[in-house]
């Protein structure tokens, strides 16, 4: 006895989507449930509301340089290893103060080391490296 028009050979080829819609009913009501908590106002506070502040003070940059030589210039004025020590530690009490390095690609690891410890025994907190771009 045959059904339709399906013979007995036949396989059904519908779909059942049930499973699927209970599925991503499931989903949407986490969705619905979890999206308030990963907003930053989820919690429903009151931020204060303040004037912006603005930093007028610049960080007081020196320059370091070094020559292939390992000679050593503050601010394009030659100066030694002693004097160096001396002045960093007079301008590092300002906390805007930066130490910047300008070495050339030739001087040894070893003297830009020297150098790097020198300023931290100074106690200069901020230290970068000027390099060029290729």
């Amino acid at each position: 006895m045959s059904f339709g028009n399906h013979s007995e050979g036949d396989m059904m080829s519908e779909i059942n989507v049930t499973p699927l819609v209970d599925v991503m009913l499931v989903l949407l009501v986490v969705f619905i449930i979890t999206a308030p908590l990963l907003s930053p106002q989820s919690l429903k506070i009151s931020l204060p509301k303040t004037d912006a502040v603005q930093q007028n003070d610049k960080p007081q940059k020196v320059s370091l340089e070094v020559d292939a030589q390992g000679n050593i210039a503050l601010d394009q004025a030659h100066i030694s290893d002693e004097m160096l020590a001396e002045t960093l530690r007079q301008r590092a009490l300002d906390p805007q103060f930066q130490l910047q390095i300008e070495a050339d690609q030739a001087v040894p690891y070893g003297r830009i080391a020297e150098l790097m410890a020198l300023a931290q025994h100074a106690g200069v907190g901020k230290l970068s490296f000027i390099t060029m771009a290729k």
